[in-house]
């Protein structure tokens, strides 16, 4: 849709840059580039390192979004290296956003970095109402599956009117989960007995159009179980919990004559069946959208009014440091998908916490207020922005021998007024891709000189290579 887009606009066709491209385009790209044939380069991470005849300017599309941040390999953060090039190249960038980051917003206040704002919606559109759904009082009414059973239900009773009175009129809805699948965990109710990955300590995710279990952390499949492993139970084993091919069968029973589609990467898994999951959507081929966060990439669905958000808290139950922030920002970006044409949209937040300090900012539009808050608490805890965070990530095939090493690090770590450091612990995710990992977390003042500190810290402690100490400067995952 990007390239489409910068083609009308520009007059010229963009280069691509991103990991499913072929050898042969990987090369005719790169030559196109170092030949300054190719004048528009819409791009991924790595093609800020692509080799640019004459680089004039960088834009970073939707900047705050946390998937900027590189964590295999290589750790580092795609948007802040755009800065450090754009600054080498003595070239403009412009980092654009509905919702920028908090470390931006102190760039700006500070002088750092200059800023404009859009006041207003394209056209006559105007914002979304937004109504919260206390699923506390506003439980969700069980339906019956195509057994004659009654099946746990998702939506409350409010959701499910909205959707039914905007189906009435000729409306489009969106319905939004973060979590990919039928369930996130299937648990047998005689034993007890919980389905976990065998390289990872996670939960196998459900995923019934495929009549398997996944691992999203390593890619394990194995097809789903026909008894319990543990007991042997024919009728213990249950699906516990949603993910959106879970919803999707709920509004297939509620609705059976609406036309719906889902968007997420399991089922979606390539740029054609995406697009045309938007062809439709734009044709209002789709009266229920049914997806991920891929939802919230600025997609423009005049026709869309009602936008539904499952699950409000999901993001807000994680140790990131950024939980709220990241909430807001995904929560706003979904919202945002209605009412962007003539009509007027409402948003739906069902949750369990209506009082939570992020819901009550999107309910009252007042985003500043939130921002505030947000500053306040970092600023008393001195997290980033307002100080420096690097995390030490110990991991290896042999848990004694990663235990060994943590706990040396551990002994060794450089603790003073201006640092702090925190661990070793077991990581949350123990094992992972047949790994053990320990983490430990270095705190210090923003005049610090991190990397320096850590470069010493790992000086003294030497170790055997077959364990790996990473370390990621401003962690963003706590996994």
């Amino acid at each position: 849709m990007v390239v489409l887009k910068s083609e009308k606009r520009f007059g010229v066709k963009p280069a691509c840059w991103h990991s499913a491209l072929g050898t042969r385009e990987r090369i005719d790209t790169w030559k196109g580039i170092i030949e300054n044939r190719a004048k528009v380069v819409v791009g991924a991470r790595s093609s800020l390192f692509l080799p640019y005849a004459d680089l004039g300017l960088i834009v970073i599309d939707e900047s705050h979004d946390a998937s900027f941040k590189q964590e295999d390999v290589v750790n580092y953060q795609g948007r802040d290296m755009a800065v450090v090039r754009a600054k080498m190249e003595q070239i403009p960038l412009i980092l654009s956003t509905a919702t920028p980051d908090l470390e931006t917003i102190c760039n700006v206040e500070s002088g750092k970095y200059d800023s404009v704002k859009l006041t207003s919606r394209f056209a006559e559109a105007v914002l979304p109402t937004v109504k919260i759904i206390d699923l506390k009082k506003d439980k969700p009414q069980k339906f019956p599956n195509d057994k004659g059973q009654m099946s746990v239900a998702w939506l409350s009773p409010t959701l499910v009117k909205a959707l039914a009175d905007n189906l009435e009129i000729g409306g489009q809805s969106m319905l939004f989960l973060n979590r990919r699948g039928y369930a996130p965990l299937t648990i047998c109710r005689d034993c007890g007995h919980r389905i976990q990955c065998p390289n990872c300590t996670s939960w196998l995710t459900e995923h019934r159009k495929t009549k398997s279990l996944i691992c999203h952390h390593c890619g394990y499949t194995t097809s789903i179980p026909s008894r319990c492993p543990s007991c042997g139970s024919e009728e213990g084993l249950t699906a516990c919990g949603p993910g959106v091919e879970r919803v999707a069968e709920e509004v297939s029973k509620r609705f059976p004559m609406a036309r719906i589609g889902i968007l997420s990467s399991d089922i979606t898994s390539t740029l054609s069946e995406v697009s045309e999951v938007i062809r439709k959507m734009e044709n209002h081929e789709i009266d229920i959208l049914i997806g991920t966060q891929i939802l919230a990439k600025g997609h423009n669905f005049p026709s869309l009014t009602v936008v539904g958000i499952v699950d409000a808290d999901l993001g807000l139950m994680g140790s990131d440091l950024r939980a709220s922030e990241r909430t807001y920002q995904l929560l706003s970006q979904v919202s945002g998908r209605a009412g962007r044409g003539a009509k007027k949209g409402v948003v739906y937040l069902q949750t369990l916490y209506p009082e939570n300090a992020v819901l009550k900012a999107l309910l009252d539009n007042n985003r500043s207020s939130f921002i505030e808050l947000e500053k306040q608490s970092r600023r008393l805890l001195k997290l980033p922005p307002f100080g420096k965070l690097a995390a030490l990530i110990v991991s290896g095939d042999n848990q004694d021998m990663v235990e060994k090493t943590a706990v040396s690090l551990g002994k060794c770590a450089p603790n003073t007024d201006m640092i702090t450091t925190l661990g070793p612990a077991p990581a949350p995710i123990f094992m992972l891709r047949g790994k053990y990992r320990f983490r430990l977390l270095l705190k210090t003042a923003r005049t610090i000189n991190i990397q320096e500190v850590i470069r010493t810290w790992l000086s003294r402690v030497p170790h055997s290579p077959r364990v790996r100490v990473e370390v990621d400067i401003d962690p963003y995952s706590f996994m």
